[in-house]
């Protein structure tokens, strides 16, 4: 997910710097949305790591 974030983040620079600024504030929102996802999906699976590994251990 982070993979995609980062492609969609270089579109959004890539489109910004040759003027097309609707495909660029387009593609950065995509990949703030994609990055924010990333993130949440990262802390879930932590906290339960965290509470798996107490069960376990």
């Amino acid at each position: 997910m982070l993979k995609w974030a980062l492609i969609f983040f270089v579109i959004s620079i890539i489109a910004g710097a040759l003027g097309f600024s609707g495909i660029a504030a387009g593609s950065a929102q995509i990949a703030k949305i994609l990055f924010f996802v990333a993130v949440a999906i990262f802390a879930v699976l932590l906290i339960l790591g965290l509470f798996a590994g107490e069960v376990l251990f």
